[in-house]
């Protein structure tokens, strides 16, 4: 016990939930910055700064001999960044692709990707890069006494806080990324509108955000499709720093063929081509007849589509294929960055660019004040030169007489150390009297750059001055013109699938077990198709492919699916369970098709139903709707179609063989319930289900009513049924005896 006690001397205890507390807490901020979340001075991540300082190192500027990528990479993990060789190469690959970067910083040569699988880069061993010329904007102050330097992973090297940006690159290629609890999703713009902006906020520091949109319009990608959020949205994210921006494909008719010539930012074209074809393989564009991918070197994007005919409506084509394919997508905006006090916050436009504005303020004062103390020094220098000029003898024989002559010409001139040290540092040819020319004009210069960085630095206005013109020299010498145009468009509209699919004759036959399927045409004998065994023919319903079936079980409960999608007549069908979720041990009764102002009497075999529209049936979801209550113990009958509403008649049958005929109006229009009483039956032998409801028919004015009993059927003509008419709800009269039991009421127009 005493030997545990002495191992565990000085070893300090922690519980176990404050450890993990700290360990995760520690990870998380690790994540958020050093890893995932971009710096506001330069907008790069810690793994993009080392990768383009380590190409500096390198040599590697945009004048220099490209490099193997792979000599870039070890580099930048054995000085700088201690991870994975791959997730460094693929941060080292995605600055150097165009359809990537607005502004790429690297420029590659090699397989670096393409738009059409990004990740298809070579293997670094592959590969050469060097900087781009927009990578200088980055790195040309580095030396100038503007960063602060911190040491390396292994505390041997020196490496930047972050880089010295002469412009807004957090703004300009933007960043993603997922931290713990947090993200960023910042879009890039244009570099001559950022500029503008920002010599607008120099010059008038408490511009409005709607004084800065005259500038920047908008986000700017690099692809060359439309921005088509609307013009608040954008103000709203741009204030808020949250918000949302869509992208839409850019086409144009060619010879009635519709090319897609720029395709929204990081969308594959092959994608978009797949999504199309699926629809089409489903059958969900009949107006396409075929497309093609025509991109090459000179038209990176070139997606033709072939309509049918040219009388399809081609805006309607594209706005649907905007709704239901990437050729339109909406991209967050987070403007979530690293602070100058190093610290992960989301901020508006305006606030972002004045603190990297105070940023850029700060890093020229320090450059100018570096410059300043290397011009004073120098001026120094040289006026210990002229010293020495004045009385060259003097200091020459010095020099040649004394074993330690620095000390005795700082004695003797009243010289610096500084100054001693540059005269005896001078070549003979230096002692000419053309040299002594040249230092006084170096002099007069110097001290007029001297009097120069002074002013500015001594004044708050001339040295925004001073940043705004540098600015403005960087805009006209990297920037461009926009590519993403800010368009006002409609918005992208699915059309509904039936609108698409052709109106051609269908007959939708459902069988007594629930297996569906469908014929062309209305010539079709339901009854003639196949069955499977023990099955039958139970119902049929005549229209056209573009609408929808609707079918109604025994419990009241409707369904909905579009005809064209039903299986096909050839074989036998496909059963409606496995499309829909009918309550357990339900069955199904009856179909109905037709437009959706068509009007239907639903009714049960205790007597009671309704007319509805057909409309009021559809449900588009697998459970269907409940449109018709059942009492206890009774049947749902077949649906049963209405031609005339206004000058039809229902014909009801009772099973113990009365009939009634009354006129269809005295019958509600509902959209669901029980209905109103059709046929009387005696109470007692309702419940009892002694008598019930048989046979329903609704008949055209002129019509004439056939009666089926067993294999024997009987003709009313319309005379002969006056003599059933009668008040809604009575029992009717008694058919002709041998006619009373009822198997079914026909019409016979």
């Amino acid at each position: 016990m005493s030997d545990t006690q002495d191992e565990l001397e000085g070893v300090e205890g922690l519980a176990l939930t404050r450890f993990t507390e700290k360990a995760y807490l520690d990870y998380s901020m690790y994540v958020i910055l050093d890893r995932a979340l971009p710096h506001l001075g330069d907008g790069l991540k810690p793994v993009q700064r080392r990768i383009v300082y380590a190409m500096s190192e390198l040599g590697l500027s945009a004048g220099a001999k490209p490099k193997k990528a792979a000599r870039t990479v070890g580099d930048v993990i054995g000085k700088f960044h201690p991870h994975g060789d791959a997730a460094c190469y693929e941060a080292m690959v995605l600055m150097a692709q165009d359809f990537s970067y607005r502004y790429p910083l690297i420029d590659g040569q090699g397989n670096w990707g393409s738009p059409d699988d990004p990740k298809s880069f070579a293997a670094m061993r592959y590969t050469e890069a060097r900087l781009t010329p927009y990578a200088r904007l980055l790195l040309q102050e580095l030396e100038q006494g503007t960063v602060d330097w911190v040491p390396n992973f292994d505390g041997t090297l020196r490496e930047p806080r972050v880089l010295p940006a002469r412009v807004p690159n957090v703004l300009l290629n933007g960043a993603t990324g997922i931290a713990v609890g947090m993200s960023t999703d910042i879009p890039p713009h244009n570099l001559r509108e950022v500029v503008s902006a920002c010599v607008r906020l120099l010059e008038v520091p408490d511009a409005p955000l709607q004084a800065l949109l005259e500038h920047i319009q908008g986000p700017d990608f690099p692809t060359e499709a439309e921005i088509v959020s609307p013009a608040e949205e954008i103000v709203r994210a741009y204030r808020t720093g949250i918000g949302s921006v869509r992208l839409r494909a850019r086409w144009q008719r060619e010879e009635g063929d519709l090319v897609i010539t720029a395709l929204p930012y990081q969308v594959s074209p092959a994608r978009v081509l797949e999504q199309i074809a699926q629809q089409m393989r489903d059958r969900r564009l009949p107006w396409l007849e075929d497309l093609r991918d025509e991109s090459d070197h000179e038209h990176p994007v070139r997606l033709v589509l072939v309509p049918r005919s040219r009388r399809v409506d081609a805006e309607a084509l594209m706005s649907h294929l905007f709704a239901t394919t990437d050729l339109e997508r909406s991209y967050r905006i987070n403007l979530n960055v690293i602070g100058l006090d190093g610290r992960p916050r989301v901020r508006g436009l305006r606030e972002l660019l004045l603190e990297w504005l105070a940023f850029r303020v700060e890093t020229v004062r320090r450059r100018l004040q570096w410059r300043l103390e290397r011009v004073e020094r120098r001026l120094h220098v040289l006026e210990g030169l002229l010293v020495a000029y004045l009385d060259l003898d003097e200091v020459i024989a010095i020099i040649r007489r004394e074993d330690e002559p620095k000390p005795v010409l700082m004695a003797r001139f009243g010289l610096t150390d500084a100054q001693a040290e540059a005269i005896l540092e001078l070549k003979l040819r230096h002692l000419a009297r053309l040299e002594e020319m040249k230092i006084r004009a170096e002099q007069d210069e110097l001290a007029a750059e001297r009097d120069g960085l002074r002013r500015t630095l001594g004044s708050e206005r001339r040295l925004r001055a001073r940043v705004g013109e540098e600015l403005l020299a960087d805009a006209e010498r990297h920037g461009d013109a926009r590519r993403s145009p800010i368009v006002v468009r409609p918005a992208a509209r699915a059309l509904d699938e039936t609108a698409l699919v052709p109106a051609e004759p269908v007959t939708v036959v459902l069988s007594r077990k629930g297996w569906v399927r469908a014929a062309k045409g209305h010539e079709v004998d339901p009854a003639a198709l196949s069955y499977k065994a023990g099955d039958g023919f139970l119902a049929a319903a005549r229209g056209r492919g573009n609408q929808w079936a609707v079918f109604l079980d025994d419990h009241g409960r409707a369904y909905t699916l579009p005809a064209h999608t039903l299986p096909s007549a050839r074989g036998q069908g496909e059963p409606l369970s496995g499309r829909l979720s009918p309550p357990d041990g339900a069955g199904f009764v009856g179909v109905m098709m037709g437009a959706e102002e068509d009007l239907w009497l639903l009714a049960t075999d205790a007597g009671y139903g309704f007319v509805c529209r057909l409309g009021d049936l559809m449900a588009r979801n697998k459970a269907g709707k409940a449109v018709l209550r059942v009492p206890e113990g009774a049947r749902v009958l077949p649906p049963v179609p209405v031609a005339e509403p206004r000058h039809s008649f229902v014909a009801a049958a009772g099973s113990a063989g009365h009939l009634l005929v009354f006129p269809l109006h005295e019958l509600p229009r509902m959209a669901r319930g029980k209905g109103n009483r059709i046929l009387g039956i005696p109470p007692a032998r309702a419940r009892a289900r002694e008598e019930v409801m048989a046979g329903l028919a609704v008949l055209p004015e002129g019509a004439r009513l056939r009666i089926e009993s067993g294999r024997r059927f009987k003709v009313l003509k319309p005379a002969e049924l006056e003599a059933y008419r009668g008040e809604r709800g009575r029992r009717g009269r008694k058919l002709p005896r041998g006619w009373q039991r009822v198997d079914a009421l026909v019409v016979e127009v």
